[in-house]
């Protein structure tokens, strides 16, 4: 397998960053710096520099040569944060890394992973199932055979996405929130930490508890 030596650049600088550095290191990837609008330039997070803010972008695209960019913004509820930056980042001709997958990840047969997403410690991606593009499979959670994720989902620490389901594009998964089998979710919802999805969502909304339902 060849050795991916591009640098990275993180753009965000909070406490997924700090996560995100510490897989990057896991596995050997060089971190050129991070972007962030509210850090001072020339500080720090977790070791590596702060190299600019978004208005700092397009200079560091044209100029800089060997980067990859990856979004490490927690997706919040239904933000939409991840993806306002991501086609900013495009736009201005920048690309994404390759998956960045933590060591102690296992990644089974036949499963694949889109370009600026990152599969942290402790996960499982099971057999055949599809991650789509910058999309967080966050600590512990496990996403199972068969399963289609979208783009910008935060499948969160402990979730467990069960056998052959489809989660959609925007879509944040709580934490030791359960899916089960063969369930489909829609774009654009949020699965309250701890609830159980039961039957299919077609509809964006929060949906809580156990079995998951739509809350105002």
């Amino acid at each position: 397998m060849a050795v991916n030596d591009k640098k990275l650049v993180f753009v965000g600088g909070g406490g997924h960053c700090k996560a995100v550095i510490d897989v990057a290191t896991s596995v050997g990837r060089p971190i050129l710096g991070i972007i962030d609008n509210n850090l001072a330039i020339g500080s720090s997070v977790a070791g590596i520099p702060v190299i600019g803010s978004d208005n700092d972008l397009k200079h560091i695209i044209e100029y800089v040569n060997s980067i990859e960019f990856i979004i490490t913004v927690g997706q919040i509820s239904n933000s939409l944060v991840r993806t306002r930056l991501a086609e900013n980042i495009a736009l201005l001709g920048g690309s994404f890394a390759s998956p960045l997958i933590a060591a102690t990840a296992h990644i089974a047969l036949g499963a694949e992973i889109g370009c600026g997403s990152v599969v942290m410690h402790n996960t499982v991606v099971n057999t055949f199932a599809k991650i789509g593009e910058n999309s967080i499979i966050n600590t512990g959670a496990i996403v199972e055979h068969d399963c289609t994720v979208g783009d910008f989902v935060h499948i969160s620490t402990g979730a467990i996405i069960n056998g052959a389901c489809s989660i959609g594009n925007n879509t944040f998964i709580g934490s030791h929130a359960t899916v089960v089998n063969g369930k489909n979710i829609a774009n654009d919802v949020v699965v309250g930490a701890g609830a159980t999805v039961t039957c299919d969502i077609t509809q964006p909304g929060t949906y809580c508890g156990t079995p998951a339902k739509q809350i105002k």
